[in-house]
């Protein structure tokens, strides 16, 4: 897919959401839906639909809509989920396991072929057929594997000091799980931070912000 760097990341942000409510309305059996059918479903306006899709080439007809297969199919290749780019989990505690575990990697353009840690008693468990192995390994495994990208499950302090060795072997791309912030050390690194607590705090401020639930 060529580079679009005239593209903002919020117009890019909002292609997963498409792709989630069109997989829905495939799954109920709708053929056909106009950006006003779209908007009402999705809370955007209408306009904002058609300058997002408008942003990759505009899939729709004026007064015939979209065709959702179609559709669907389009933000697939343009967020490029018919990739297998290799990819590794640090961290099989808790929020690994439950990464590993629940998350679709394979139907979102990745292959989860590695996960590490470095406690005794997580090394050589069983995780969605993958064994859990040594940290120690991660140089050797990555030498003959070259993963694209790994998945950080993993507290600050310990990303810390992974960082200098995933970057040497060639590792850009990171999940991120952890609060240690990659991009800062190495520039030219692709990162998604995934902030929970920051979602959980944002849903606070929007409750208290109502105003509508007395407190304990």
């Amino acid at each position: 897919m060529p580079k679009r760097d005239n593209i903002s990341m919020s117009v890019i942000r909002r292609l997963p959401r498409y792709y989630r409510f069109l997989s829905d309305l495939i799954d109920n059996g709708v053929m056909r839906i106009s950006s006003r059918e779209l908007s009402d479903k999705m809370g955007l306006t209408a306009s904002q639909i058609r300058q997002d899709l408008n942003c990759f080439g505009g899939f729709g007809q004026q007064g015939y809509g979209y065709m959702v297969e179609q559709l669907h199919k389009e933000i697939g290749n343009i967020l490029g989920l018919s990739h297998s780019y290799r990819s590794i989990l640090i961290g099989a505690g808790n929020l690994g396991r439950a990464v590993a575990t629940h998350m679709s990697f394979e139907a979102r353009g990745f292959t989860l072929s590695g996960i590490f840690d470095k406690n005794p008693d997580l090394i050589g468990t069983d995780i969605r057929g993958i064994l859990v192995q040594n940290i120690e390994n991660l140089e050797d495994f990555c030498t003959k594997t070259k993963p694209n990208m790994a998945v950080l499950c993993v507290p600050r302090d310990s990303v810390a000091a992974l960082a200098d060795r995933m970057y040497a072997l060639g590792i850009k791309n990171y999940w991120n799980f952890s609060h240690y912030d990659l991009a800062i050390k190495f520039p030219d690194v692709i990162v998604e931070n995934v902030h929970m607590s920051d979602s959980l705090m944002t849903l606070c401020y929007r409750i208290s912000d109502h105003g509508n639930i007395e407190e304990i």
